[in-house]
């Protein structure tokens, strides 16, 4: 007589990707945020070879300068990340009735802000300094709160898109609207010459550490949800 054999339950998802990129990123920006700590020489020399140049194009050409100042001011300011943040938040509340993850999704933001002023204040790192600004920008440098703030609004509402099954047509027009968010918001920042350029791949680097972090956490509060 044969014990009949009970089914094993189902074997969780495989989280190792998702815990082998999120100790990337924190071993990059640990790396850079104490290179920039301790003012490395190699690293100091290329921000400014690069913001040198790129000042230069933006005296040169005062129409793009311009264009910058409004997209960076306007459209991805981070005031703007955050409204959009609110109103993502919202609407999870509103139609899906998901306050959770609404909550979850404004606490990562303000979390972000938290962590970015914190480092700004601890590394106090100056901005570049010109003889002929054309634009003006206060706190410290490091890192970008533009390019922080954008990659985690714009990274946490693309998963959750991703998450909602949104369909091929919004789902491509998402990804090129976050990368060109998120590229473009960094670019502006080094050609109005109000960040050097380690401080805006700070940014980047910091903020896909927070969005992947925030996407383990809802994962491991909802296991079974998707995406």
């Amino acid at each position: 007589m044969h014990t009949p054999r009970t089914s094993s339950p189902p074997r969780p998802p495989q989280r190792r990707p998702a815990v082998l990129s999120t100790g990337l990123l924190a071993l990059c920006s640990v790396l850079l945020l104490a290179l920039v700590a301790v003012e490395w020489r190699p690293l100091l020399t290329l921000d400014g070879g690069i913001s040198r140049t790129t000042h230069h194009w933006a005296v040169a050409d005062p129409a793009l300068t311009r264009t910058a100042r409004i997209l960076t001011d306007w459209i991805w300011d981070p005031w703007t990340m955050r409204v959009l943040c609110g109103v993502a938040a919202g609407l999870l509340v509103w139609r899906y009735a998901d306050r959770w993850t609404a909550m979850w999704l404004v606490l990562t933001v303000a979390v972000a802000t938290a962590v970015q002023q914190g480092l700004k204040a601890a590394l106090d790192r100056a901005r570049p300094v010109w003889s002929d600004p054309v634009d003006s920008a206060h706190y410290a440098a490091f890192p970008s709160g533009h390019a922080m703030t954008a990659t985690v609004v714009c990274g946490l509402l693309l998963w959750l898109l991703r998450r909602h099954g949104v369909g091929p047509v919004p789902w491509r027009a998402a990804l090129i609207t976050t990368a060109v968010s998120v590229t473009g918001v960094g670019l502006t920042r080094v050609w109005l010459g109000v960040h050097w350029p380690s401080d805006v791949l700070g940014g980047w680097l910091l903020g896909a550490l927070v969005v992947t972090a925030a996407v383990g956490i809802h994962r491991h509060r909802h296991p079974h949800a998707t995406a």
